[in-house]
């Protein structure tokens, strides 16, 4: 069990912490950095970080493609036919929802917002299905506000490394904003989903390839 002691400790350490992981994680190229070789402006990136709720990065990648080979605008997505956005959106789980919700957010970007996707997380939260991790996302990746989005990477990371001790998304979401240098924050997001991927698993996590295996107790005298 993580210790009191062990979470002020990692807290102390957190900067130095985060960028040994980052610099492990930047070596492995995990699919959530890869997304960015096809994500090259402020459209797409919406699009992607809107369609990637529960949808693995691989397969967010794959569906991106084929969608931005017939998009690129918002206008476009307006015009396409539903049945043929669903179509291109069929390998992601519940793509009739998405593909109806996206034409709907690019029909109010394009005409309440002139086509400039907002700034404000009270903005982006009125647009339908984007939430607060969504919002949070756009904000740090489209406009450099450092905010934290936690996922449930984030979250369990997080906690197993001791970082902190929490039971919710939501808790672990409002600690993080109050200590994590603001330097990181706009990183911490993306580091820990891709250290989720590639060493820090959620089951058989490779504890000795772990760049913080020395500071995180969690993860000392495991085998894997």
């Amino acid at each position: 069990m993580i210790s009191l002691l062990n979470i002020v400790y990692m807290i102390n350490n957190i900067e130095k912490i985060f960028y040994k992981i980052k610099e492990s994680v930047l070596r492995r190229n995990p699919p959530v950095f890869r997304k960015d070789e096809i994500l090259d402006n402020d459209f797409k990136k919406f699009v992607a970080i809107f369609l990637s709720p529960r949808v693995k990065d691989s397969k967010l990648i794959f569906v991106c493609k084929r969608l931005f080979e017939r998009v690129n605008s918002f206008k476009d997505i307006i015009k396409m036919n539903l049945d043929e956005l669903e179509e291109i959106l069929k390998p992601l789980g519940l793509y009739k929802v998405k593909a109806k919700r996206l034409k709907s957010v690019a029909y109010k970007i394009v005409n309440e917002y002139g086509g400039k996707i907002p700034n404000d997380l009270n903005e982006l939260l009125k647009l339908e299905g984007v939430g607060r991790k969504i919002a949070k996302i756009i904000l740090a990746e489209l406009y450099n506000k450092p905010y934290v989005a936690v996922d449930t990477h984030v979250h369990r990371i997080s906690n197993r490394i001791g970082i902190v001790k929490t039971k919710s998304i939501s808790e672990t979401e409002k600690i993080l904003e109050k200590i994590l240098p603001e330097k990181i924050k706009l990183e911490y997001n993306k580091v820990m989903v891709g250290f989720g991927q590639t060493i820090c698993l959620p089951k058989n996590p490779k504890c000795r390839e772990c760049p913080i295996k020395k500071y995180c107790k969690n993860g000392k005298g495991k085998n894997n």
